[in-house]
């Protein structure tokens, strides 16, 4: 128990040093960068009805950095937003506080995501590896998965330094695993479901989830069982959702309206420069000029379930808590390839599950990790330069992080 409190706590002061540089986008109007985005939308999650949140108003700009997150993001917008305007109003006044930096709200925005790595990510690593045998059968191997996910510097750089809140999401998926592992179904199936409901993102480990519970219903003693527990599943899942949406179930075209910004087939196939292939086939073959975004998401949709169709088949048939850590991470090595409109953050839907075979494949694991943490290191640097010229300011703590993991 002491190594593993020694670990949280280290994690925790690295992650802390990271929040002392600067985020994406200090002091460079008009956008400000991705932690104006999360400011943003505490501004108009508490200023504005619900109803108006997800619209494109006089009031609610949603070319700037409009909510293009499932409601779980909008709902926590709005807890932090409370909690930052009882601190200071001028945190979150409608239109005045755009763009608003200050050293106190610096510092009440990087708590916000300690909040959730102290409630939610660092409790459920903690829960997962702790004494489960599904996932090593050594105690020393356990508690390398659980210092190479919490060493990670990869999660480090996005949330503390670029500034977002992925430990939210990776952190209910990481107790839905747990709780799967635990034999738990129904349990996980909520956590699942209330991950991707906070970033549409973890449909990356929607499949593995999928045809593991019905590779394990399907071999019920009896079909009746099968059915009961599918339709108990099917049940728990759908009222989730429900749970999630209700407040925007009396307007139809409203979750129309949310459903569009949650999937921006209007913003094109990449932004910037991304490690998928699409990007790289686009270096040769200009994909952006040759398909429309349409017919490019609906090529990248089916590229993508037909790749994955194979592991997700040999899950199903053989659904085991082994055969399961593979396939997500082979699935989601594949979504983030060839799905559609791919972020750099999107790796760390890999690098969390890789951390689930640290044991078993320790080289193939840390390389992965190293290579990943390099490309964060280049394309962040980058978001932090003006005309090309690197700031020495914003490379040195993600160099240094780097270079400990290494």
């Amino acid at each position: 128990m002491r190594d593993y409190i020694n670990v949280c706590l280290f994690g925790i002061f690295l992650r802390w040093c990271v929040s002392l540089y600067p985020y994406s986008g200090a002091g460079k109007p008009p956008m400000f960068g991705d932690y104006e985005a999360q400011r943003h939308w505490q501004e108009i999650t508490v200023n504005l009805p619900l109803k108006e949140w997800y619209i494109n108003s006089t009031d609610n700009d949603l070319e700037y950095w409009g909510l293009d997150y499932p409601p779980l993001t909008a709902y926590h917008s709005l807890l932090c937003g409370l909690v930052a305007r009882y601190i200071n109003p001028n945190f979150t006044t409608l239109h005045v506080s755009r763009g608003f930096e200050s050293k106190d709200h610096k510092l009440f925005m990087r708590y916000t995501v300690l909040v959730i790595d102290l409630l939610i990510f660092i409790p459920a690593a903690f829960l997962l590896f702790r004494n489960n045998e599904n996932i090593c059968k050594s105690k020393s191997g356990l508690f390398s998965c659980f210092s190479a996910l919490m060493l990670y510097p990869g999660l480090f750089i996005i949330d503390y330094g670029h500034f977002q809140y992925n430990n939210a999401s990776l952190g209910l998926f990481i107790i839905a695993v747990g709780l799967l592992y635990k034999n738990l179904d129904y349990a996980s199936g909520i956590f699942f479901v209330l991950a991707l409901n906070y970033k549409q993102m973890e449909l990356y480990h929607s499949l593995p989830f999928f045809a593991y519970f019905l590779g394990k219903f399907y071999k019920e003693n009896t079909f009746f069982q099968c059915l009961k527990k599918l339709s108990i599943m099917g049940f728990v899942v759908l009222f989730t959702f429900l749970v999630c949406w209700f407040p925007f179930l009396n307007n139809f075209e409203l979750i129309f309206q949310i459903i569009r910004r949650i999937f921006p087939i209007a913003r094109g196939l990449f932004e910037d420069k991304v490690a998928s292939f699409w990007c790289s086939l686009s270096i040769i073959f200009k994909l952006k000029l040759m398909f429309s975004n349409s017919t490019m998401a609906l090529i990248c949709l089916l590229t993508t379930l037909s790749l994955s169709l194979p592991s997700s088949v040999h899950l199903f048939c053989y659904p085991k808590p082994n055969v399961f850590k593979y396939s997500l991470i082979n699935i989601s090595f594949i979504f983030f390839l060839f799905s559609f409109h791919v972020h750099e953050k999107s790796i760390l839907l890999v690098a969390i599950p890789a951390s689930l075979v640290y044991c078993e494949e320790p080289l193939i694991v840390c390389w992965f990790f190293i290579i990943s943490i390099i490309k964060y290191d280049n394309a962040f640097i980058q978001k932090f330069t003006e005309k090309g010229q690197e700031n020495q300011e914003f490379s040195t703590p993600y160099n240094h992080l780097a270079s400990y993991f290494i």
